[in-house]
């Protein structure tokens, strides 16, 4: 029985750390259609800036959080303003926006990698925290992947909570739902759309910051979690941000399980069997309304 929760719990673990990357996508792809295939690249810089902040000065990853959170979120609004401004005000269609925001991510992705190799190079780094083990049940966890799915976790329900009950939530939303509709009744997306960019940075940042706490990094970190969100989001619905959270954690569960009775070398296998089977079985998502 104890093996059996280790594995479930390894998959949500992992789920939730999906769940943070694929909602910051999502809320970029849904409200926006910008296809930033650089995300995964700024949840590499979350992890390298705490990492940093660690083993230079001592600072407890997690209380880094909201700084690493608000550095991202800042450069999200400079990367939105020289990278996709133009683009989302001068495109004709959505399918445009798509197009063009796929190429500018394209070289996003390689700029930021190439920046992170001059300035660390290309071995991994580390750092030990909350490394000892915790027997819950009569199974046995590493603290740090605790405290990583808790924080995740909570994070994600925080987000889901502000764009549920405050008015700037509500916006977001209606913006999904019907950007027509939206601008007929007042809202600015002049000022919506790169506040929604600048926070899907900021929790890519804060993705990065947890998994370094667990993981190796390295400069080439970030495409597959890009991937697994893409993957996330087409799981959970293209805008539902609830959608995002849920899927996360049934790809982590999946592949969990899976690699246990397959091998560890099929993840990738995994996921894109699970991507498959929803576009056949519910090309909108499991949850889209």
């Amino acid at each position: 029985m104890g093996f059996w929760l280790e594995l479930a719990a390894s998959g949500l673990i992992t789920g939730g750390i999906y769940a943070v990357v694929a909602i910051g996508l999502n809320l970029q792809y849904g409200l926006m259609r910008i296809m930033n295939i650089s995300h995964g690249e700024f949840l590499m810089l979350g992890a390298y800036l705490t990492w940093l902040a660690h083993t230079t000065f001592g600072v407890n990853p997690f209380a880094l959080m909201p700084a690493v959170a608000a550095a991202l979120f800042l450069l999200g609004l400079v990367v939105y303003r020289f990278c996709f401004y133009r683009i989302a005000r001068t495109a004709p269609s959505v399918e445009v926006i798509e197009a063009r925001s796929l190429l500018v991510g394209f070289g996003l992705m390689f700029l930021v990698q190439n920046v992170v190799y001059l300035a660390w190079g290309a071995d991994l780094r580390g750092y030990s925290y909350l490394a000892e083990p915790v027997e819950i049940a009569g199974a046995r966890f590493m603290a740090n992947r605790l405290a990583v799915f808790a924080f995740a976790v909570a994070a994600s329900l925080l987000l889901l909570a502000l764009l549920r009950w405050t008015m700037i939530g509500k916006a977001v939303r209606a913006m999904m739902q019907s950007p027509t509709g939206a601008q007929l009744v007042g809202i600015d997306t002049g000022v919506l759309h790169p506040l929604v960019f600048g926070g899907g940075l900021a929790l890519a940042g804060v993705a990065g910051g947890l998994l370094s706490m667990v993981y190796e990094i390295s400069p080439s970190m970030g495409e597959p979690y890009t991937i697994t969100a893409l993957i996330v989001i087409t799981l959970g619905g293209l805008g539902s941000v609830g959608g995002s959270l849920i899927g996360g954690f049934i790809l982590g569960l999946v592949e969990a399980f899976g690699m246990h009775f397959t091998s560890p070398s099929l993840k990738m296998v995994l996921s894109y069997g699970v991507l498959v089977a929803v576009l056949l079985a519910r090309p909108r998502g499991l949850f889209s309304r």
